[in-house]
């Protein structure tokens, strides 16, 4: 999986380290849905059954393949 510094960075982070690089990359494959931001940077949620059935919220560079970020999104309705 391809990553940005800045994602990488997040990732130590104590609220963002229980997000599993498994479950990115699920996401990244398999979303639920994608919408592309005025940017080119694409956004796509999944839910993660194995997190209580939470949306998992992946933000990808205009590459379609670079992790950005990823956290958990509270608001998320389908």
């Amino acid at each position: 999986m391809k990553t940005t510094r800045y994602f990488d960075s997040l990732s130590a982070r104590p609220d963002r380290a229980a997000i599993l690089h498994e479950w990115v990359e699920r996401v990244v494959h398999q979303p639920v849905r994608e919408e592309v931001q005025p940017d080119g940077r694409i956004r796509r949620w999944g839910v993660i059954d194995e997190a209580g059935g939470r949306y998992l919220r992946i933000v990808l560079l205009e590459d379609g393949e670079t992790v950005h970020n990823a956290f958990f999104d509270r608001g998320f309705k389908l």
